[in-house]
């Protein structure tokens, strides 16, 4: 890696790396990130200022961008793979959440650059899944290995786009476990009633937020941060008052692959076997046992 300068910057996940320009970026040294990227879950790249077109010349050594598929663009000019925000609050990244997980294919990297940050706050905290998972007791692993999930769009003002992932997804790089559920997006566990699933889920979302998981990071202007969404989750603390500007691309991802099986039916309060493969029937039926 050349005088690539890596920095551990917290004992969960995250680094960041000096020493290089991301306008120099080759196919060689992209796969030298993606090593690190997979180690860390979490990169920082500090002083850079990319433009718009070195951005996504960066992200395109990644897989296939899109700038994100729910949400328009404010700023004109830009191109259509890069999408820009601004705001003086934190807004919809204020929950706990991994990237688009109410796909099939939810987003692989996301890659970030911050235009402008508040004097004060708009810090970005992320979260080691892989790590959550595996400090879960061993009963409570049985059980989540074994459940699905219900996501959806609402968040993104799309509620009708919905996927059932497991609720423990296999990394397809490490292998190593992951515990797959998100405050802004899961809506249910698919095989358990209306109160066991708003428990367990309280549980989880509340769990993967540990401090002991997580690292928290203070933007500079200039600094690129790429992430895994695959075992990672992120939030913003909305404690700014001030302009903070992010463009950001999305490197879409693989299909989300389960540790194993579900174990049991979709539940029914009948007892039977439930479609799950839309939202609002499925509500009818599971809500007859909220207490």
């Amino acid at each position: 890696m050349g005088e690539w300068q890596v920095t551990r910057i917290a004992g969960a996940l995250g680094a960041e790396v000096r020493g290089l320009d991301l306008a120099d970026v080759d196919t060689e040294a992209a796969s030298q990130i993606e090593a690190l990227l997979i180690e860390h879950h979490v990169l920082f790249f500090p002083d850079q200022h990319p433009s718009a077109e070195t951005h996504i010349k960066f992200g395109e050594h990644f897989g296939t961008l899109e700038s994100h598929p729910h949400l328009e663009n404010p700023t004109p000019g830009l191109p259509d793979k890069l999408f820009e925000l601004s705001a003086t609050h934190g807004g919809v990244a204020d929950e706990w959440h991994t990237d688009l997980t109410y796909l099939e294919r939810p987003a692989l990297y996301s890659i970030l650059h911050m235009k402008r940050v508040p004097s004060v706050g708009g810090d970005t905290m992320w979260s080691n899944l892989a790590m959550a998972y595996d400090e879960l007791s061993p009963p409570i692993q049985a059980l989540c290995e074994g459940l699905t999930a219900l996501h959806d769009g609402a968040a993104n003002d799309v509620p009708d786009e919905q996927m059932v992932h497991p609720v423990v997804r296999l990394h397809p790089v490490t292998g190593r476990r992951i515990l797959y559920v998100n405050e802004h997006f899961t809506r249910r566990i698919v095989e358990l009633s209306y109160k066991e699933s708003a428990l367990l889920l309280a549980h989880l979302t509340s769990w993967v937020s540990e401090p002991r998981f997580t690292v928290r990071y203070r933007w500079a202007e200039g600094t690129l941060a790429i992430w895994d969404n695959r075992v990672t989750q992120h939030f913003v603390l909305n404690d700014f008052d001030e302009e903070r500007v992010i463009q950001r691309v999305t490197v879409m991802g693989d299909r989300v692959e389960g540790a194993s099986e579900p174990r049991w039916p979709a539940f029914a309060s009948g007892g039977g076997e439930t479609d799950i493969s839309r939202h609002d029937e499925v509500l009818r039926e599971w809500e007859k046992t909220r207490p």
